[in-house]
């Protein structure tokens, strides 16, 4: 009586998931091994018989626990005996509580004589005879239960001989003489454990109770029938249960104890709750999950299933477009594929030809079935939370207003939300019925008006923005969700920016770009009607202008400024980077009027757009200002790296370095992990000309940093960097480096390639190839047309020793004669550490004709 149960398995999923046809499946499978499916292969039972009784505990199907027991206890008549101990009581129960009624006309009335038969009264009748005559009883009385089970009671507590056969059941008397009531007949079930385990071994049994719709028998609060039931399944361990219902059954959780009879994992170990889900295959038998979540279909699953559910001719009547529309809509729930197809034969029979724009629709039944067992402040969480991606207790309790958060407690253990351990939010709805939820035409009682949904945004807003400003400043990860959550229902619901602003400002800040990932609005991708959308679009902008060509951002964000629609400081921020990108597409006459535009504004892009105007003076040539410039810039403007930038490309590679390393130590104490990763990319880019032994650690940190963020430019000046170190040896320099030009081009990003074509001549320098390094000379000076980095051409030159073509128009630093011969030495210093002959003037491998 107190051994650990694992006589029950359980599964449950959403409405719709097709559990009960499931537990059909089963009890067909049971009862004719020709109807198990092919693919569940062959039973592991053996020769043991198996008595299937599946009982649906639907309300439309009026359950109560004396049906649940008399369909038990009739598919035991099946076996062809009487089960005395068992029978004797529940006549008694019977007469008690039903005078008058007969069990047969009960049975008969209501259709489970003709489901199961007739044979159980003769089996009661037969046991209660058996019992009379033991008892020598006169016949009159032996048909009067009451004069029966008084007087076994008495033989059992004496022990007499006469009653040997059920002296051996120990609490027969004490049930018999207990109360007829309804808690009494919750355990008569023990008894029927005792009668089936005396059955001899030959004709023995298992009766599999299948109970379907378990979600129906009550809620989380009035467990009354669940206790009953429970019972049940206890005090029979010689059967096995199959329990489907929607909810996980919560036996296992030590906190429903008071509420169940048996609670707790030490009882249902196989029903204990994981926070992470376990491979099925590989778990251990003793310790096998009970437990299972129905999931959803598989596109091919989708497919078949429509493709099977109406043919014509031998050949499915739902067109490949049709079933492909329906498949992905349906995010694999089969009732919304049951839906699709009444849908697809509705259209026909009214003589229209189905098309695949049909189908993008929702079901208001998606809707009752996903509510029809939800409390009213259950059902206002599940509205409330559809507007997010995914949530917690905390955000899902205060985008509904509610003051406690008990409703969002039980609407996440339902099986539609679906959990994450270890996401940002764990919790996150069903795909589709968020989708319906949101988008269908709710015809509940209790449905939402547009005003009802436009304050629940708003609540779902401020709750969002509240955990942002309540977290970590630097805590990024909190930071990009909550961006992509509110710039979404800011955006649909055509709300006011608010806290998104200074959200935005902190996530261009960092300078780490991961993808927004915001789907396209009403309004469709690259248009704008209202800030929100503007400002999705400015930020989705930006963030894939690293995976994008520069020109296309120019245009995006070009349309983002033009709306009008930004409030001035972020209308800056869209003209700043779009400046950005004209000038990484040559475009510096543009560039400079926009940064001119934002530095004159004195907004908080100012200090960047004043060094970008430093950036611009470099790459025309103006080392003495664009250096001069640096002192003014300060942290804001990132005075080092503009410091760095200038260094080295007058040969003064370890100046550069170390101006570099300052701006990434800077950037790690501000928090700025992208800054930091683009410093610390420059500065192996720069350290990778000389022989510098730390080298190989330099590029490493790079990779390292930039694993972190999403930024395109930083990771190809590291890329470079490894060719660079490996310039002038025969390890497929050339080759790794028209890979990475192919790369190059498709970004439109000028400067990375001037940047490795100046790596290439390095290269071919350093072998004395003179014809690869004439070849890349007229490559920069068809880069540089334009006049910007047009020093590259000149660096190219004092590289290989070679005269300049025409005078250089940049202003060095120093005399230009210095910088020919710090960069001659480069060349120089890196052939003499180079093994013997590897640095000969050997023909270039890049395949290209000169």
């Amino acid at each position: 009586m107190e051994a650990a149960r694992d006589n029950v398995v359980a599964f449950h999923g959403i409405g719709g998931i097709g559990k009960s046809t499931l537990s059909r499946k089963f009890e067909a499978s049971f009862a004719d091994p020709g109807q198990r499916p092919t693919q569940w292969g062959a039973p592991l039972w053996g020769a043991a018989r198996i008595l299937p009784v599946r009982i649906d505990l639907a309300r439309s199907v009026n359950p109560d626990f004396e049906k649940v027991v008399l369909s038990v206890r009739l598919a035991l008549a099946a076996i062809g005996r009487p089960l005395p101990a068992f029978d004797l009581a529940l006549r008694r129960y019977w007469e008690h509580q039903h005078p008058g009624d007969p069990l047969e006309d009960f049975l008969n009335r209501g259709g489970l004589a003709v489901r199961f038969g007739k044979a159980l009264p003769q089996q009661m009748q037969s046991a209660l005879s058996d019992v009379a005559q033991a008892l020598l009883l006169p016949g009159t009385v032996g048909s009067a239960i009451g004069q029966v089970t008084g007087v076994l009671v008495g033989a059992l507590r004496e022990r007499r001989r006469t009653v040997r056969a059920l002296a051996d059941c120990a609490r027969l008397a004490d049930l018999l003489e207990s109360e007829p009531d309804l808690d009494s007949l919750s355990y008569y079930p023990h008894l029927l454990a005792w009668e089936l385990g005396r059955i001899p071994a030959a004709k023995r049994v298992t009766p599999v109770i299948l109970l379907d719709t378990f979600e129906e028998i009550g809620d989380r609060t009035h467990r009354d029938f669940e206790r009953l039931l429970q019972r049940l399944v206890w005090l029979m361990p010689n059967a096995f249960f199959v329990i489907t219902g929607r909810s996980r059954l919560q036996w296992a959780d030590e906190a429903l104890q008071g509420q169940l009879d048996f609670t707790g994992p030490s009882a249902w170990p196989g029903l204990v709750a994981r926070d992470v889900p376990q491979d099925r295959v590989d778990l251990p038998a003793p310790g096998r999950e009970r437990q299972m979540l129905i999931g959803d279909f598989s596109c091919e699953d989708c497919d078949d299933y429509l493709a099977r559910r109406l043919s014509t001719g031998g050949r499915p009547l739902i067109s490949d477009s049709i079933r492909t529309v329906i498949a992905q809509r349906s995010h694999g729930l089969p009732l919304y594929l049951d839906l699709s197809v009444m849908r697809f034969l509705e259209l026909r029979r009214s003589g229209h030809t189905p098309q695949p724009a049909d189908f993008d629709h929702g079901f208001p039944a998606l809707i009752a079935r996903t509510l029809s067992d939800l409390t009213a402040p259950e059902r206002h969480v599940l509205r409330s939370v559809s507007l997010f991606s995914s949530f917690d207790i905390a955000l899902a309790t205060r985008a509904a207003g509610l003051p406690q958060q008990a409703p969002a407690l039980r609407l996440v253990e339902r099986p539609f939300v679906r959990e994450t351990p270890f996401g940002l939010w764990p919790f996150h709805l069903h795909a589709l019925i968020r989708a319906t939820i949101r988008g269908a035409d709710d015809q509940t009682d209790d449905r939402w008006s547009a005003t009802d949904w436009q304050q629940a945004a708003t609540r779902a807003l401020s709750a969002l923005g509240e955990q942002w400003r309540d977290g970590s400043d630097r805590d990024r990860p909190l930071l990009v969700g909550c961006l992509r959550q509110g710039l979404a229902i800011a955006r649909d619901y055509r709300l006011d920016l608010g806290w998104l602003t200074e959200a935005a400002w902190n996530y261009v800040g960092d300078s780490v770009w991961e993808p927004l990932d915001l789907a396209a609005g009403h309004q469709g991708e690259g248009t704008a009607a209202t800030a929100a959308e503007a400002l999705v679009e400015l930020l989705s902008a930006l963030a894939r202008r690293q995976h994008e060509n520069r020109a296309r951002t120019v245009e995006r964000l070009t349309m983002v400024a033009d709306t009008g629609l930004l409030p001035a400081e972020l209308s800056d921020m869209a003209v700043y980077y779009r400046a950005k990108a004209q000038r990484d597409l040559g475009h510096t006459e543009k560039s400079r009027q926009g940064m001119q535009r934002v530095a004159d504004g004195g907004g908080r892009l100012a200090p960047n757009a004043r060094r970008g105007i430093a950036h611009l003076s470099r790459l025309a040539g103006d080392f003495p200002t664009a250096l001069a410039a640096a002192g003014n810039l300060g942290w804001e403007g990132r005075h080092h790296r503009v410091v760095g930038d200038v260094q080295w490309v007058q040969g003064n590679v370890q100046l550069a370095a170390q101006a570099f390393g300052a701006a990434r130590t800077e950037g790690e104490e501000h928090g700025k992990r992208g800054e930091a990763a683009m410093s610390q990319a420059m500065r192996a880019f720069t350290l990778a000309f000389t022989t510098d032994l730390t080298i190989d650690d330099e590029i490493d940190l790079g990779e390292h940093l930039l694993a972190q963020v999403d930024l395109r430019a930083a990771t190809l000046d590291v890329r470079i960097a490894a060719l660079l170190r490996d310039a002038g040896t025969g390890t497929g320099v050339e080759e790794r480096a028209q890979v990475l030009a192919a790369e190059i081009s498709t970004s439109g990003l000028l400067f990375a390639q001037a940047k490795l074509e100046l790596a290439r001549a390095f290269h071919h320098a350093i072998r004395d190839d003179q014809e690869g390094v004439a070849y890349k000379v007229s490559r920069l000076r068809e880069l540089t047309r334009e006049g910007y980095y047009a020093y590259y051409v000149d660096i190219a030159h004092f590289m290989a020793g070679l005269a300049l073509d025409s005078p250089s128009r940049a202003h060095w630093l120093d005399d230009q004669q210095r910088v020919r011969q710090r960069w001659r030495d480069m060349v120089i210093g890196r052939r003499a550490v180079l093994p013997s002959g590897s640095a000969s003037g050997a023909p270039p491998s890049d395949g290209m004709t000169r």
